[in-house]
C-alpha cells in the first residue's frame, strides 16, 4: 500500500472483534497488533510478560497509586503510555497496520490513514459464543462479558477524550451480530479502499 492505512478495532467482548481484526489484516496483508505489543514491550524493557500482563487494559487502582500531574506511579498507567508509544512509534515509522483495542483511535487520532472502528453485539449472541469459547454456563458467560466490559470501558475511559462505544467517536460501528464475520470485515475493507 503506497498510503498508510491504520485500522483501529475496538469491540465488546464476545463480538468476535478480534476475529474480525485479524481477517481484515489476514487479508490486507498487514500486521496485527493486539496483545503481542506486551511481549514486544517486555522484550524491549527486558522484562517478562507475564508481569505485564496483569496491567494490561486495566483501570488503574486509586486505592493503590498515586498521580501528579501527568506523572503516575500506578502500572496500569504506565503500561498504558508505553503501548501508546509503541504505536506512535509504529505509525510515525509510516507502517500500516491493524490494532486491536488499546485506546488506539485515541493514541493515534489525527493520523491522516486512521480508520477507527468500533464492533458490538447482541447480547444474547455474544453470550452464546463467549459459552462456547470459553466452555461456561449461560450465567458465567454473562458474568464474563459484563465483567471485561466493564474493565474496557473503565480503561477507556480514563485515556480518551469520548466514552466507549459512543458512535461519534469512532469511523464506523458494526453489530456483528447482525452482519456476521464476512460482511463487516467487507465493510471494513471497502471503507479501506475508500481511503487509499
Amino acid at each position: 500500500m503506497a498510503k498508510q492505512i491504520i485500522i483501529s478495532i475496538s469491540r465488546e467482548f464476545g463480538s468476535r472483534g478480534h476475529a474480525i481484526a485479524k481477517r481484515v489484516a489476514e487479508d490486507l496483508d498487514l500486521p496485527l497488533y493486539d496483545r503481542n505489543i506486551l511481549e514486544a514491550i517486555a522484550k524491549e524493557k527486558d522484562m517478562k510478560v507475564e508481569h505485564l500482563e496483569r496491567f494490561d487494559e486495566q483501570p488503574r487502582n486509586p486505592l493503590f497509586t498515586r498521580s501528579i500531574g501527568e506523572h503516575s506511579n500506578s502500572m496500569e498507567e504506565i503500561l498504558a503510555n508505553m503501548q501508546f508509544e509503541y504505536l506512535q512509534k509504529k505509525a510515525d515509522s509510516g507502517e500500516s497496520f491493524v490494532v486491536v483495542g488499546r485506546c488506539a483511535e485515541t493514541a493515534l487520532k489525527g493520523r491522516e490513514g486512521l480508520i477507527s472502528v468500533f464492533v458490538l453485539g447482541d447480547k444474547d449472541e455474544k453470550i452464546a459464543h463467549i459459552k462456547e469459547e470459553y466452555q461456561l454456563s449461560d450465567l458465567e458467560a454473562s458474568f464474563k462479558m459484563v465483567r471485561h466490559d466493564v474493565k474496557r470501558r473503565a480503561y477507556h475511559n480514563r485515556h480518551s477524550d469520548f466514552k466507549w462505544g459512543d458512535s461519534r467517536g469512532y469511523d464506523l460501528c458494526l453489530n456483528s451480530s447482525r452482519l456476521g464475520i464476512e460482511k463487516a470485515v467487507a465493510i471494513i475493507e471497502s471503507c479501506v479502499k475508500e481511503n487509499i
